[in-house]
């Protein structure tokens, strides 16, 4: 995306050392976004080196209450808890918060965004806005266009998450264990309860009282805030695979009206975000080593759900660290730019 040499904008970027951190870093300066300045930010722990943007090397700061003096957009990867206590601190200092953690996701007070659904929702904001979950994203991504069309009634997804969205501690032990198990050695893990090579783990974040994952019960409820369809039913589940880059999903969608394999791949061909690759004949469908290091959803695999009237069935894959995190949130923070909604639709309001 090309912007004006109008305003340009002081960007922070809190948890600028972990994957999704570098990832706003490189896509801020491939999409030639418009930054003034730009303020690293990280844990103690991770402060004191330098990431390069756009030619020059920035000292990555210790995040503190005066971080945010001064910035305007501010870009969260830090994990829920430091987003909660530092996010209020700085919509307070003057700046918009895109923020990737749950914190505030399901606030009824907090734009929860893709921009392809429902970017008007980002003028609501009053200095926060919620990235949702990377597994949310794609799947609503590859159905709004036709949700808008047919109203869907309900949705069963399985999802096959790559071990990236859990960072790279989680990247490391995949490598790790892949070398001990093929050297027939004992693994031991540390990130997983259990051994990730070779193994799927149907147990993504905590088991909530009703036994499902909060994984699974963010894509519940993210789906219908997001659509604003508070009637979808949804049921998901939700596994780690031993892959490293993008999440894959197998989605069974009930729509109120018939609608054919074929209008599906028509309508989806022409929307926003999405790539079809669907041609059965000749083994073309999305994989997650192709999705990985690229923006789009794509979608594939794209066949009538023979157990149910109206239903269609689909695979979505996607780069859960691009567009399920990174590029999701900047583009909100384009949507904002060009559309003149960095300032505060109500000042008072703040989470």
């Amino acid at each position: 995306m090309q912007h004006s040499a109008a305003k340009q904008f002081k960007v922070a970027i809190l948890g600028a050392t972990g994957l999704v951190g570098q990832q706003f870093i490189s896509i801020l300066e491939q999409r030639n976004f418009p930054v003034a300045e730009l303020k690293l930010l990280a844990s103690d722990r991770s402060a004191g080196g330098r990431l390069a943007f756009r030619g020059t090397e920035i000292l990555v700061e210790e995040a503190s209450a005066h971080s945010f003096e001064n910035t305007e957009i501010a870009l969260f990867s830090a994990g829920s808890d430091i987003s909660r206590y530092f996010a209020p601190i700085a919509a307070r200092q003057g700046a918009v918060v895109i923020d990737n953690s749950a914190a505030f996701r399901m606030d009824s007070r907090v734009p929860l965004v893709v921009p392809e659904i429902n970017p008007e929702d980002i003028k609501k904001h009053s200095g926060i806005i919620a990235n949702p979950n990377c597994s949310t994203i794609q799947m609503v991504v590859a159905l709004w266009p036709l949700h808008k069309l047919n109203p869907i009634k309900r949705i069963v997804v399985t999802t096959f998450q790559s071990v990236s969205g859990t960072g790279k501690a989680a990247v490391t032990e995949l490598e790790n264990q892949t070398r001990l198990v093929l050297e027939n050695r004992e693994v031991i893990p540390h990130v997983y309860p259990h051994q990730i090579a070779f193994n799927v783990l149907p147990e993504i974040d905590v088991f909530l009282d009703n036994d499902y994952t909060r994984e699974e019960w963010k894509m519940i409820e993210e789906t219908r805030k997001i659509m604003h369809a508070p009637d979808i039913a949804v049921s998901a589940t939700c596994t780690r695979v031993p892959v490293f880059g993008s999440h894959s999903e197998a989605v069974n969608v009930e729509f109120t009206e018939p609608v054919s394999p074929d209008d599906a791949r028509r309508i989806l061909a022409s929307s926003p975000g999405v790539k079809i690759l669907d041609e059965p004949s000749v083994s073309l469908y999305p994989q997650p080593v192709s999705a990985t290091g690229t923006d789009d959803v794509y979608v594939g695999r794209i066949r009538r759900d023979v157990s149910v009237s109206n239903g269609l069935v689909m695979w979505v894959v996607s780069d859960n660290i691009r567009k399920g995190a990174a590029l999701n949130a900047i583009q909100i923070a384009e949507v904002m730019v060009r559309q003149g909604w960095v300032a505060r639709s109500e000042e008072d309001n703040q989470p």
